[in-house]
């Protein structure tokens, strides 16, 4: 973070707040379509997966992005190649060690939280 960035923000905000209150409304709507949300900030060397949620045979593997508003473009955006590769290898790492979750249905979404709206775009990349 930059210290332009830290001048944007209102006293007592950060980016972490922004984003595990994105995370907490993904989390949520998920729940409320019958997914068991597995676990959440799922790290290990070669990545982070924000959430990780099974619905019978599926799996999806959640990347949240949380903007306040779309000014610097539409949060999606942010989920750049590079990040899909980090996903990818994460979510690779976490097949690894739990080996019951490879025979189901896998797919990478990204929940959208702008401001308080949250849209929710399942198979977001391939």
């Amino acid at each position: 973070m930059t210290v332009s960035d830290k001048k944007k923000r209102p006293a007592g905000a950060s980016a972490g707040t922004e984003g595990a209150r994105g995370e907490a409304l993904a989390a949520a709507y998920l729940e409320q379509r019958g997914y068991t949300v597995l676990e959440r900030n799922y790290r290990c060397r070669t990545g982070e997966i924000d959430l990780i949620a099974r619905q019978g045979n599926r799996l999806a593997f959640v990347e949240v992005k949380t903007r306040k508003n779309a000014l610097r473009g539409e949060p999606r955006e942010y989920v750049t190649a590079a990040k899909q590769r980090r996903l990818h290898s994460a979510a690779m790492h976490y097949l690894m060690c739990h080996p019951e979750a490879e025979s189901l249905l896998l797919r990478f979404d990204v929940a959208e939280i702008l401001g308080d709206a949250l849209r929710y775009n399942e198979d977001a990349f391939e």
